[in-house]
C-alpha cells in the first residue's frame, strides 16, 4: 500500500471518528440538578415522623359520611377543571415528539402524472404526451450541540409540569368539594336550630298572650315576644338560600345539573366531624407530595434545558440534504424514455453577525431559570406556611368545642329554669327572652365551630398534598424518557 493511500485512509478514519464524536455530541448548557433548600426537621406544632407518600390517602373518609365519599369519587371522574387539566397532558406529550423531531432525518416523497398535447391544422402538431415523475427529498440537521436534545428535555419537563398541574387541579377540586359539603351541612344544621328556636319562641309568645288575657302580663311583654318570633323567622330564608347555593356549587363541581342532586343533599345527615388522626409529617415530605411544588420543579427543569437550546444556536449547524427525481416520458407514436436527476451534499450555517440577538436569548433563558428557581423556593415556603397554619388552627379550634358544648347545655338549662319561673310568676318575661337568645347564640356558635374544625382538617390534608390520586393511578402517571 502506497504512502498516499495510507494517508487518505488515515484521514478518512479520523474524519469518521470526528463525525461520531460530533454526533454523540457535546450538549450545550447546564444539566438540571433537583433544587434543594434548608428546611426545619419538623413543623412547629407537629411531630418528627415522616408521612411518606400520602397522595393516595383517602382522608375525607374519616368524616364517616358515605354520601360525601360518593361525591368525591364521582367528582374525580367528572369535574370539568380536572378533565381540562388531564387533556393538557395529552398536548404536552405531543409536544415532546414535536420538540425532538427537528433532530431526526426528514424524508418526503411525491409523485405526479401529466398528460399534454397540441391541436391544430399544422402538420407539425403532435399528439398526446404522458409524463410520469416522482421525487424523494431527505434532510437531516446534525444536532451537534444538542439544540433539539435540550428542546426535548424541556418538553419532557413541561410534560411533568402538566401532570403536576392536573394533580393540583384534583387537589383544588377536593378542597372545594369537601368544604362546600361541610358548608351545606352547616346551613342545614342552622336551619334546624332556627326552626327549633322558632317553635320555642312561638310557644313563649302564645303563653304571653294567655298571660295578658289573665292580667299577668303587659302589652309590652307580648310585643317583645312577638318581635323575637319574627326575628327568628327572618333568619331562615337566608340560611335556606345559603344551603341552596352550596348544593348548586357541589353539583357544578361534580359535573351534574343542580336539580339532579338537590333532592339527595336535602336529606340531612348532620354536620361532618373528622374522626381521624392529625398527620402532618415533616416539611421535607412536601417536596414529594405537593403537586404545586413538583410543578415548580419541573418548570425549573424546562427553563434550564431551554438555556442549552439557546446556547446551541450560538454555534455552527450542519445539514445533510439530498433528493432524487426519476421521470418517464412517452409521446404519442413514439417509444417512452426515462430520466433521473439526483443531488446530495452538506450545508453549513455559521452565525456571525446578529446584533447580539442569540447571546441575548441565552441571557433571557438564564434569567427565566433563576426566576423559576425562586418560584420553586416560594412554593416550598408557602407549603410549609400553609401546614403550620392548618396545624395551629386544628389545635386551637378543637379546644373550643367542649367549652361551647358546655355553654349550650348551661344556656338550655337556664332557659328551662327561667320558663318555669315565668309560668309561676316568679320572674319576668325578659328573663325568658334573654335565655332564649343565649341558647340560640350558643347553638349557632357551636355549629359554626364544628364547621370550622371540619374545614381545618381539610386545609391540613390539602396542605400536605394528600389524597389527589386513586391508588391504581399512582403507577400510571404520564412519563417520557429522554434519549
Amino acid at each position: 500500500m502506497s504512502t498516499s493511500l495510507r494517508t487518505r485512509l488515515s484521514s478518512l478514519r479520523y474524519a469518521a471518528s470526528l463525525l461520531t464524536i460530533l454526533l454523540a455530541g457535546c450538549v450545550s448548557g447546564p444539566d438540571h440538578v433537583p433544587p434543594q433548600m434548608p428546611l426545619p426537621a419538623k413543623f412547629e406544632a407537629g411531630g418528627s415522623t415522616s408521612n411518606g407518600n400520602v397522595v393516595t390517602a383517602e382522608w375525607w373518609t374519616a368524616y364517616g359520611d358515605k354520601r360525601l365519599d360518593g361525591l368525591v369519587t364521582h367528582g374525580f371522574r367528572e369535574n370539568l377543571d380536572v378533565l381540562q387539566a388531564l387533556e393538557n397532558i395529552n398536548s404536552a406529550s405531543a409536544n415532546v415528539t414535536v420538540a425532538g423531531a427537528g433532530g431526526l432525518p426528514s424524508l418526503t416523497v411525491g409523485a405526479s402524472h401529466t398528460v399534454s398535447g397540441e391541436k391544430g391544422r399544422l402538420r407539425t402538431s403532435v399528439g398526446t404526451t404522458n409524463t410520469s415523475g416522482g421525487d424523494a427529498s431527505l434532510s437531516w440537521l446534525l444536532d451537534i450541540f444538542g439544540q433539539y436534545r435540550r428542546s426535548r428535555e424541556s418538553a419532557i419537563a413541561s410534560l411533568g409540569a402538566a401532570s403536576a398541574t392536573a394533580d393540583n387541579a384534583k387537589l383544588t377540586f377536593l378542597k372545594d368539594l369537601v368544604e362546600s359539603y361541610i358548608d351545606a351541612r352547616y346551613y342545614q344544621e342552622r336551619i334546624a336550630l332556627s326552626q327549633a328556636s322558632l317553635k320555642s319562641r312561638q310557644q313563649t309568645y302564645e303563653l304571653t298572650q294567655l298571660q295578658l288575657k289573665a292580667g299577668a302580663a303587659s302589652r309590652l311583654d307580648v310585643v317583645q315576644a312577638e318581635g323575637l318570633v319574627q326575628s327568628t323567622k327572618s333568619e331562615i330564608p337566608g340560611l335556606q338560600q345559603s344551603f341552596t347555593e352550596s348544593a348548586h356549587h357541589i353539583a357544578t363541581l361534580i359535573g351534574m345539573p343542580a336539580s339532579s342532586l338537590m333532592g339527595e343533599l336535602q336529606k340531612s345527615a348532620g354536620q361532618p366531624v373528622f374522626r381521624g388522626d392529625i398527620r402532618a409529617g415533616i416539611p421535607a415530605d412536601l417536596i414529594r407530595n405537593r403537586p404545586d411544588i413538583r410543578k415548580a420543579e419541573r418548570e425549573l427543569a424546562a427553563a434550564v434545558a431551554d438555556i442549552g437550546a439557546a446556547e446551541a444556536q450560538l454555534y455552527p449547524s450542519i445539514s445533510l440534504s439530498g433528493s432524487i427525481s426519476p421521470s418517464w416520458v412517452k409521446a404519442s407514436g413514439a417509444s417512452g424514455g426515462s430520466l433521473t436527476s439526483w443531488s446530495f451534499g452538506p450545508s453549513l450555517n455559521l452565525p456571525i453577525f446578529d446584533g447580539g440577538t442569540l447571546r441575548a436569548n441565552v441571557d433571557i433563558e438564564k434569567s427565566d431559570a433563576k426566576t423559576q428557581y425562586l418560584a420553586w423556593k416560594a412554593a416550598v415556603l408557602n407549603g410549609v406556611e400553609e401546614v403550620e397554619n392548618a396545624l395551629t388552627a386544628v389545635r386551637r379550634d378543637t379546644q373550643t368545642l367542649e367549652p361551647l358544648r358546655r355553654q349550650v347545655e348551661t344556656a338550655q338549662e337556664s332557659l328551662a329554669l327561667s320558663t318555669v319561673s315565668y309560668k309561676d310568676g316568679a320572674s319576668s318575661l325578659l328573663d325568658v327572652l334573654d335565655a332564649q337568645r343565649s341558647v340560640s347564640d350558643a347553638e349557632a356558635s357551636l355549629a359554626a365551630t364544628v364547621q370550622q374544625v371540619a374545614k381545618d382538617y381539610v386545609d391540613l390534608y390539602v396542605a400536605i398534598g394528600a389524597g389527589y390520586l386513586e391508588p391504581e393511578h399512582v403507577a400510571a402517571k404520564p412519563t417520557a424518557k429522554s434519549g
